[in-house]
């Protein structure tokens, strides 16, 4: 599950920043995730319980901002919603496209105390 390691690096840069700040812990976190980003919503929470105890992020409230999948047709310069890495354009049917959005993972912001 990558997920933990995911949830280990926000703690490590959420720890980071708090210090940074001369904070004492985060109120809350928003985190931005791509539907391609490869991250398992469930699994991410999961992990998140366990990996936030005695943390700054243990009492921290988590936005997540999921950001759909779009792409550009690279032949006909459609642009349109995906699912899947691979899928062809809908206009032309072409595979090669251009991914415009949604392989996002990154912390937006955080608000610390």
């Amino acid at each position: 599950m990558h997920e933990f390691s995911i949830v280990m690096s926000i703690v490590e840069t959420a720890e980071e920043k708090v210090k940074e700040y001369q904070a004492h812990s985060v109120e809350s976190i928003d985190l931005v995730i791509g539907d391609l980003a490869g991250v398992d919503c469930h699994a991410l929470d999961f992990a998140w319980e366990s990996a936030v105890k005695n943390t700054v992020l243990q009492t921290a409230k988590r936005n997540i901002i999921h950001v759909p999948a779009r792409a550009k047709c690279l032949e006909c310069d459609c642009e349109f919603e995906i699912k899947e890495l691979f899928d062809v354009c809908p206009l032309c049917g072409e595979p090669l496209l251009q991914i415009m959005q949604g392989k996002e993972l990154q912390i937006k912001s955080m608000i610390m105390t």
